[in-house]
């Protein structure tokens, strides 16, 4: 598959498709955080912050295929989450919201999300500070776009 950038419509989600992107978010969380138990994983979590966030969709044909949250104050990127992995959608949609934002993207990523890990660096994010969350006590890196 290309790496080039997807074919898709990326646009602020609509409300009436967060439950959408609530179910994606689950689903990719249960598919890749496969060191986490996955009742963890709700998409009720992903509701609760979308009221404090952005939500930013890669759309193709009527479907969502990616997600990013996006928490505009401190230019956060709390989730990216992308169904159909390998087409450049990520990168889309962090470009995409990189052009608006007035400052550099920023995110944290599991330490053990390794292929998350080496997709961001390839996309020009950096380690800027390591941390452990106290709840499960998963460590992880914040990274930022350089």
């Amino acid at each position: 598959m290309s790496q080039s950038a997807p074919a898709v419509q990326l646009r602020r989600a609509r409300a009436d498709e967060l439950e959408a992107c609530s179910a994606l978010y689950e689903k990719v969380l249960k598919e890749t955080f496969t060191w986490l138990p996955p009742e963890g994983h709700k998409a009720a979590d992903f509701l609760a912050y979308a009221l404090y966030e952005e939500t930013y969709v890669a759309v193709d044909a009527g479907r969502i295929l990616g997600l990013l949250a996006f928490y505009r104050p401190d230019n956060f990127v709390h989730s990216l989450y992308v169904d159909d992995r390998g087409r450049g959608i990520g990168k889309a949609l962090l470009d995409h919201v990189q052009a608006t934002a007035d400052g550099p993207l920023s995110l944290k990523v599991q330490v053990a999300n390794v292929r998350a890990r080496a997709f961001y660096a390839r996309e020009g994010f950096r380690v800027v500070e390591e941390g452990r969350d106290p709840d499960p006590g998963v460590p992880w890196l914040r990274v930022m776009r350089i």
